[in-house]
């Protein structure tokens, strides 16, 4: 039996993105590389649903985010950035270490910092220069929620808004142009199903005036680059990992097939049944009720529920894999996956196999759990 990935990322592939790998190479520098690239960068478009520029990275989402700082921030630049867990604090010492004077909004893991409290940041602080923020900190299973209320903070000053987006893009509502979002990054492998190695990162007309304006020292993630080898051949100014791009293009051709609000409202389904059926076996949802994910769930380990033991066993009993916590949360939480491909299946067969692994280990488990989430599956 294959594993059923339920990690917030990488998360399973469909077979029909994996084929697409399989194909004849390339010249990255030809009328058949074009015709690849530019396809893939007008479906990101509509992920993103945004009219600006799109470059499909050949990188982690790591490397997407560094390139959201190195491209727009200088020494001595004020940046206010929530932070509430291990990619928000990765995230504020990139930009800690790009010179900037960072404002951090330091809340417990599992919470979010208010609006109130980005409002009043910017409110004390005129001259800030950007607004970071990771949208899902996959750390702790919480996401921001008021990402379409933050233009109207920006606007002040004419400050950017940069949306760490790399494990949620394409599993709930996301509207650049809309929202008034100037940068946005995200990762192939994670809610949009394809395979690790691409990151696409969209930017404004604004925030790609500013680039171009101010060239980073840097040479494989000058953005300029990438603007200008699109606008002048539609090509990458490095060699992509052609393959992935394959994989990646399908992956998008899935999500537009199937609709953006589709996928969205079936992410936001199996979440809650993934909630509200592991609640009803006894575990307790890390993050707080009003800062939950909708793709990233963490679980509270039950007292006395070894993490190496119960994960080994469900992987290798039940070839179920789910993460652990790491930082100062190893140990104490897991977290499971709610995103890309995820349906009715890969919902029931986890919180089965879940529950079986608690049977084992002496935690007896609540038999109705399996129809609670059963019921809440009943819409799709």
């Amino acid at each position: 039996m294959e594993y059923l990935v339920m990690l917030p990322g990488p998360t399973n592939v469909p077979e029909r993105v994996t084929r697409a790998m399989f194909t004849h190479m390339i010249n990255h520098r030809s009328k058949d590389f074009v015709k690849l690239y530019v396809d893939t960068i007008e479906k990101s478009q509509k992920i993103f649903d945004t009219t600006s520029d799109v470059v499909a990275l050949s990188a982690s989402g790591t490397g997407a985010v560094e390139a959201s700082v190195v491209n727009m921030i200088k020494k001595g630049d004020k940046v206010i950035i929530p932070v509430n867990g291990e990619f928000s604090s990765r995230l504020s010492t990139m930009l800690e270490w790009s010179g900037a004077n960072v404002i951090r909004l330091t809340t417990p893991f599992g919470q979010n910092a208010s609006f109130d409290q980005v409002k009043e940041a910017f409110d004390n602080n005129k001259d800030v220069k950007a607004f970071y923020v990771v949208w899902n900190e996959t750390s702790t299973g919480t996401m921001v929620k008021y990402l379409d209320k933050v233009k109207d903070l920006t606007a002040r000053n004419d400050s950017f808004y940069v949306v760490d987006g790399v494990s949620i893009l394409g599993g709930e509502e996301f509207h650049m142009d809309k929202w008034g979002v100037d940068v946005c990054v995200t990762g192939a492998q994670k809610a949009l199903a394809a395979p690790p190695g691409i990151s696409p990162i969209a930017v404004s007309q604004k925030a790609k005036k500013h680039m171009i304006a101010n060239p980073p020292p840097t040479f494989y993630f000058n953005m300029a680059r990438y603007f200008k080898y699109y606008d002048d051949s539609k090509e990458t100014p490095f060699t992509p990992a052609i393959p992935l791009l394959y994989a990646y293009r399908e992956a998008l051709d899935i999500i537009l097939e199937e609709g953006i609000e589709n996928r969205i409202r079936r992410h936001r389904v199996c979440s809650d049944a993934l909630y509200s059926g592991l609640s009803a076996m006894g575990l307790s949802p890390f993050a707080k009720e009003d800062a939950r994910s909708t793709v990233v769930i963490a679980l509270n380990y039950l007292q006395g529920l070894d993490d190496k033991t119960f994960r080994g066993t469900l992987s290798e009993k039940f070839r179920v894999l789910v993460a652990g916590g790491f930082g100062e949360l190893k140990g104490k939480v897991f977290r499971v996956g709610c995103m890309g491909e995820v349906h009715k299946y890969h919902v029931m067969r986890t919180i089965s196999s879940i529950a079986s692994t608690l049977d084992m280990m002496g935690h007896k488990t609540n038999p109705e759990a399996l129809k609670v989430a059963e019921d809440k599956l009943k819409s799709l």
